[in-house]
Order: C-alpha cells, then sequence, then structure tokens
C-alpha cells in the first residue's frame, strides 16, 4: 500500500490516466449493455405484436366459418319414407346407391304402370313404347323424393344396378334385360337410358355377368349367354358396352352346350376367371380367356385372368363338365372369403359344400339347410319358417364387434286364411334369441337392408304391391330406420335357456352399432 501511495505521488498524472481508460472502458461496456438492452426490448415488443396479430387472425377465421361462411347442410334423414303409386305393379328388383352423390344411399326399384307419377309426368309414349311399360326409378334416400324416373322396356326379366363404369365416360350405371329381348342401359345420376334389340329369336340367360375390362380400354365389360330354346347357340361378349349402343358384338357359337338343357335364371355365375354354367344335374366352366379367343380371335393378355391349371386338371375338355358336387339340382353358387384366397359355396337340391378354390378340396358339407358357422359346418339351432318360391330373401349389415346382423322373413297363416309375413332379426351375441320385428299382411314384392350413411342409419327397404302377372293396384316402396322395429319387438327363444330378461336384449340390440363394408 505504502507503495503504491508512493508511485502515485512520485506519477499522478499516470494514475489519472489510468482512471480515465477505465472509465471510458466502463462507458463502452454500459453503452453496450443498454444497446443490447433496447434491442431485447424491441425484439420482445415484436413478438408480441405478432402474437397478438396472430390471436387476432384465428380469431377472425373461428368468427368467420362460425357465423359467417355457413356450413354445408347435413340432410336430415326422415326415420320412415312412404312413396306410393296407384294403378301399378312391382317388380322383385332393389338397389342400394348414392345416386346424387349426397353421401346418403338413395333406392333404385322398377314398376309398370301408363305413367309416372307427378313428379316427372312423363308416359311410355312419350319413349316409342306401348303402354303400360315399365319404368326405372330413383328415389332419395332421406325423404322419398323422387330423383329421376324413364320408361326402359315394355317388360324387365333381369336388372343389375352395380356397374361401376358404364361407356366410355365410364360413369356408373344399371343394366337392363327386357322383353321382347333387349338389354338397356340407365346412367345412375341422370336416368338417361340407350337401348338395343337382340331379336326375336333369342333368349338372353340371366344374370348378364360383369367382367374385367379384357381389352384394356378402361370401360367395363359384359359377358352376356343367348339361347334359342333350351339350347345355348351362343354367347355375346360385349367389348365394350356403351352408354348409347348397347348392340351385342363378338358371338361365337358354344356346341358344347347344345345338347344340355340351360335354366333360363339365375344359373349363370362368373367366379374367379370363369364363366359357369348350371345345366340339369351338372355344372359346366369356361375360362374367360377360352371365351375371350374363341370370341374375338385374339390371345388375352391379362395376366390375371390366366387360367387356374389346378381348374382346368378338373374340366373336361371335350364338354366343359366340372365335377364339384355328384348329384342334386344345383341352386347356388356365390364366393365366401378365406384367410388365403376365396372359397366357393356350392347348394344343391341335396346339400351344401364350401370347396376350397385352390384345391377344390370340400372343407365341409351340409346335409340340411339350418344356420351354420363357415368354419366347420356344425349345426347352432334349426327353426322353420315358412318361405314361397318368391319370399324376399335375407339381408345382412355388418356390425361393430365384425359380426353380421341377419334379417330372415318367415310367413304363418291367421285365422280367415290369411299370410302374415313376420320380419326377424338374429345376431351372434344371442344365438339362442330371434327377434320379431313386424309384421305384414301385404305381399312384399321385393327387400334389402343397409346402411344409408357410413357406419350410421341402418334401415330397411319394402316393396310392396301386386306382381307383374297379377292386377295393377297400389304400390308402395318405404324406409324404416332398424332401431324403430327392434325397440318394440317381440322376443322369441330359440332353447329352454333365457340368460338375460327380454328387455335387456332388446335394449342390447338397439344400442348395437353398424359398420360399413369396406
Amino acid at each position: 500500500m505504502d507503495n503504491k501511495d508512493s508511485e502515485a505521488e512520485i506519477h499522478p498524472l499516470k494514475t489519472e490516466d489510468v482512471k480515465a481508460q477505465e472509465n471510458h472502458e466502463n462507458s463502452v461496456e454500459r453503452r453496450i449493455v443498454s444497446k443490447q438492452s433496447s434491442r431485447l426490448s424491441r425484439l420482445s415488443r415484436w413478438r408480441t405484436a405478432a402474437f397478438f396479430i396472430s390471436l387476432f387472425l384465428c380469431l377472425i377465421i373461428v368468427f368467420a366459418f362460425s357465423f359467417i361462411i355457413p356450413c354445408p347442410e347435413r340432410p336430415v334423414s326422415e326415420r320412415t319414407w312412404f312413396r306410393n303409386y296407384d294403378n301399378a305393379v312391382a317388380y322383385q328388383f332393389l338397389a342400394i346407391e348414392d345416386v346424387n352423390e349426397d353421401k346418403v344411399q338413395d333406392v333404385i326399384f322398377a314398376f309398370k304402370a301408363s305413367n309416372s307419377s307427378s313428379s316427372f309426368n312423363r308416359s311410355c309414349l312419350d319413349e316409342g313404347l306401348p303402354s303400360p311399360c315399365a319404368f326405372v326409378a330413383a328415389v332419395s334416400g332421406t325423404n322419398g323424393r323422387a330423383l329421376w324416373e324413364r320408361p326402359a322396356a315394355e317388360e324387365i326379366e333381369w336388372m343389375e344396378c352395380d356397374i361401376k363404369q358404364l361407356g366410355e365416360a365410364a360413369v356408373p350405371g344399371c343394366l337392363v334385360v327386357g322383353k321382347p329381348v333387349s338389354l338397356t342401359t340407365v346412367a345412375l345420376r341422370t336416368g338417361e337410358w340407350g337401348s338395343s334389340d337382340f331379336g326375336a329369336n333369342y333368349t338372353v340367360l340371366t344374370p348378364v355377368s360383369v367382367i374385367p375390362d379384357v381389352d384394356s380400354d378402361g370401360v367395363q365389360d359384359l359377358i352376356i349367354f343367348i339361347a334359342t330354346g333350351d339350347k345355348v347357340s351362343g354367347l355375346s361378349l360385349k367389348i365394350p358396352l356403351q352408354l348409347y349402343d348397347a348392340s351385342p358384338k363378338n358371338i361365337v357359337d358354344l356346341p358344347d352346350l347344345e345338347n344340355h338343357r340351360v335354366h333360363s335364371k339365375g344359373r349363370i355365375t362368373y367366379l374367379l376367371h370363369y364363366c359357369f354354367l348350371c345345366a340339369e344335374n351338372s355344372l359346366y366352366a369356361y375360362s374367360l380367356k377360352d371365351l375371350y379367343s374363341a370370341a374375338t380371335g385374339m390371345e388375352i393378355k391379362l395376366p390375371s385372368l390366366e387360367q387356374d391349371p389346378q381348374w382346368e386338371k378338373n374340366i373336361d375338355r371335350t364338354t366343359h363338365r366340372l365335377s364339384l358336387l355328384s348329384s342334386g339340382d344345383i341352386r347356388y353358387l356365390a364366393k365366401i372369403p378365406g384367410r388365403s384366397r376365396e372359397n366357393i359355396l356350392v347348394v344343391n337340391s341335396e346339400m351344401a359344400a364350401l370347396i376350397n378354390a385352390q384345391n377344390l378340396q370340400t372343407l365341409w358339407t351340409l346335409n340340411t339347410s339350418p344356420l351354420w358357422y363357415d368354419g366347420s359346418g356344425a349345426v347352432q339351432w334349426d327353426l322353420k319358417l315358412n318361405s314361397r318360391a318368391k319370399s324376399p330373401g335375407p339381408a345382412t349389415l355388418s356390425t361393430a364387434d365384425h359380426r353380421s346382423a341377419f334379417l330372415i322373413w318367415g310367413e304363418y297363416q291367421v285365422p280367415g286364411n290369411e299370410t302374415v309375413s313376420s320380419l326377424y332379426l338374429f345376431h351372434p351375441s344371442y344365438t339362442n334369441v330371434l327377434l320379431e320385428l313386424r309384421n305384414s299382411t301385404d305381399q312384399i314384392i321385393a327387400f334389402n337392408a343397409t346402411l344409408f350413411e357410413r357406419s350410421r342409419h341402418a334401415c330397411y327397404v319394402l316393396l310392396r304391391g301386386p306382381q307383374p302377372s297379377e292386377e295393377p293396384g297400389p304400390v308402395s316402396l318405404m324406409k324404416r330406420k332398424l332401431k324403430e322395429d327392434v325397440s318394440e319387438s317381440r322376443v322369441i327363444w330359440l332353447s329352454q335357456v333365457a340368460v338375460d330378461s327380454e328387455q335387456y336384449i332388446r335394449d342390447r340390440l338397439y344400442r348395437m352399432r353398424f359398420h360399413s363394408r369396406a
């Protein structure tokens, strides 16, 4: 300390310079700190401003979408609606498609009358058809409002509305086989149609089969079998089907079938790139590749349509006969999903059999016709329900638990010799219970059940009235929500063991959730 004081006394100017330098350095540091603080303060203000501006814009957008910009209106579906026609007859056909593209399924059906409903006021004479004639109509699934109605043919023999790519425009549509023999195409969205006659000497064997696009032109193809009397005299392969040109092309004779009687209805099936024809007690199979080559003189070039070697070993090359079941009148063929490949369900007059489509081995057989499970064919329960030849078939609805709810019709007589039709509901969660949903004394022509909106709104549709062979009368189309009937249903026990109360079962099935098929 003495040394520092002595040095300060000896060099007073040097001490002042040091102090001045230190003061200068402190001043510079203070200015730097001040500038940094100012920058941070300005940056903080900008961040605060940006935050509030973003928040303000978000509030404006929320306000605009909530109060200013209207949201798309969701169609309000009525629980039950009716569509009535006077002095008409109904055909045994119902299709469920989204006609007006509002994401709600609509109903397509056919009836015969002299005029359409008052909504369109069209007559048979407007389309050059004799009166009365067959009309094809589409009605809204939300409220039953008519979307379009078109005269299509003198009579309807067969109809299909699951055509995804009709004509060069690749629009969805319907196919109608009329009588006298004609093929009519109807555009699903507008009802516009075109027709072509086959000739009075032909009979079209239904159903007409939709096949893959064999000529790779981007248009849906069809395969049509034509017969003269009871003999299959030709094959019509239509490539492609134009919306306003439904004339047959590429006719080839099938002499192998000339000596075999082919049933005229419901005996032609297209499965696994083969066409199956049921004739008498035999089943005949033609590969699509062979039919295409015979009709056009060209080889098919699609690898996915190549012939199956295992199937070819079991098809007689001379007669085209395929031996799946040895005897009995074959009544039904269907594809059944399997673990690795689709299986085939064959039902004849004596038994039902599930056949492995890969090796043609029988997985199981059943000699009677009660309810069975696909896994083993074991009988779960047996209940007899009266049914006529033209009684409506069953329907299924997929449920959220990856099962199916089954809707089945049955008939019984009441005092006065009146026939009552009853609709029953079965779900595998209650294997010993049936729900009787509704009774009807009206003649039911067609029936279907589906989800009118994706994964919700499970409904069934009834078409009631006289058939084409009967005198005209009132025709009624009805859609009804399934839950409306479940809550008021009658519980039928299939066994003597009652596990739960009847009201509990009603409530459980009322809350059942449904799932749209992919």
